[in-house]
């Protein structure tokens, strides 16, 4: 019996390799900003959101359920994981002069 819970054990060890090895990157707050949050806040389109210190918690619920003009972002454009650092990194990031916008 030792043998199978030893084996078990080992088991659900592997399981959780495998499923880190197949696990999306997670893309930087920075490049997500740029690429995706940017594009709008920043530009005169939407308001400027760094330097607010907005908490991440608003920012995240806005992002998944969208806020007015704002689009909701789906896990599949935006992960969890990517989301959590993102807001925090928009939370606490500086404003940028070369920012613009409402």
């Amino acid at each position: 019996m030792a043998g199978v819970a030893m084996l078990g054990a080992g088991g659900m060890t592997a399981l959780s390799a495998a499923a880190q090895q197949t696990a999306e990157p997670v893309r930087e707050p920075q490049f997500i900003y740029e690429r995706t949050c940017g594009y709008c806040h920043g530009h005169n389109v939407g308001p400027v959101i760094r330097g607010r210190k907005l908490p991440a918690a608003v920012i995240s619920s806005f992002v998944r359920s969208g806020n007015g003009a704002m689009p909701a972002f789906k896990p599949t454009e935006i992960s969890d994981a990517e989301l959590s650092g993102l807001a925090r990194w928009i939370s606490e990031s500086a404003a940028d002069p070369k920012e613009h916008g409402q």
